[in-house]
């Protein structure tokens, strides 16, 4: 008995994985691809002895593992698109932006990756109240707009949290992960002599001059201020509020379809069935059409 327990067991194993195989050949192609060039690049930087790049390079190859582990763990099926971008995104802000300097380097790449991170946390957002919804054993339904308007809050706090974490690096470890603006024009109330509360307008400012404790004066050549942070932050605030509408809008008329659009099916995860398989690639899983409960929110 035991012999045939471990046999059954063995053939469920080997039928998910060909089944994984099968639904998700474009991801693990992906997935493979990121792996095996994160690991050129952690033996690179490890031979350069640049230990910092190869914990990150670590930290990357554990990222990647976090959709599977989740799939697991939940029993849900995250759409290929949405794990790809999850795969790229992760390789595009530690490898390339961090390692290669992407974010010196290309202008906007910053900007790019905090719009991509509104979109992708507020379909995760819109995903965890979809699938409640979709719970038989939850007693009340959320209407459209107010998933939509979670999806969206849910994803200007995880954008505010990291700015929050952005900012206390700055603060406690002078990493200027808050990277710095040039400007040329900024009011002041502290420069006020009057102390009257109004700001005092400086304008066309070509440089900027820093005197340290010893007395020595060093003129930057900058071409303007040196704003440390401060618009960076607001920018990809405003931009990870474009990424969350974006998504919050598309949500919103998935949900009113009944889960027939096909754009959104590519972002929102589902849960696996008990002895279902996950759905194939590409086909929209089934969303139930029994109505909403009379106490609908």
């Amino acid at each position: 008995m035991m012999k045939e327990s471990k046999k059954k067991k063995l053939r469920l194993f080997h039928a998910e994985v060909s089944s994984t195989i099968k639904n998700k050949r474009l991801v693990m192609t992906v997935y493979f691809l990121l792996r095996l060039s994160v690991i050129f690049v952690l033996i690179a930087q490890a031979f350069n002895r640049n230990f910092e790049n190869v914990f990150l390079c670590v930290l990357t190859l554990i990222l990647f593992t976090l959709p599977t582990v989740l799939e697991r763990r939940l029993k849900i099926d995250i759409p290929n698109t949405l794990e790809v971008i999850i795969l790229l995104f992760i390789y595009a802000a530690e490898i390339l932006g961090e390692i290669q300097s992407f974010y010196l380097y290309i202008p906007n790449w910053d900007t790019m990756l905090h719009t991509m991170n509104g979109f992708l946390c507020a379909a995760i957002g819109f995903s965890l109240l979809d699938i409640l919804n979709r719970n038989e054993k939850v007693k009340f339904s959320l209407s459209p707009l107010y998933l939509a308007i979670v999806a969206f809050c849910f994803s200007m706090t995880v954008g505010v949290l990291w700015e929050f974490f952005e900012a206390g690096m700055d603060r406690f470890f002078l990493l200027d992960m808050q990277k710095d603006s040039i400007i040329h024009n900024f009011g002041s109330v502290m420069l006020d002599p009057t102390n009257s509360n109004r700001p005092v307008i400086f304008q066309d400012i070509v440089d900027v001059i820093v005197v340290q404790g010893d007395g020595t004066q060093t003129a930057l050549g900058l071409g303007g201020y040196l704003d440390t942070g401060l618009w960076d932050t607001m920018e990809d605030l405003f931009v990870n509020f474009i990424g969350a509408v974006a998504f919050s809008i598309i949500g919103y008329f998935y949900v009113r379809s009944r889960g027939r659009g096909r754009f959104a099916s590519r972002f929102i995860p589902v849960i696996v069935p008990d002895e279902a398989a996950p759905p194939e690639s590409g086909k929209e899983s089934p969303s139930p059409d029994e109505p909403a409960p009379s106490g609908e929110i």
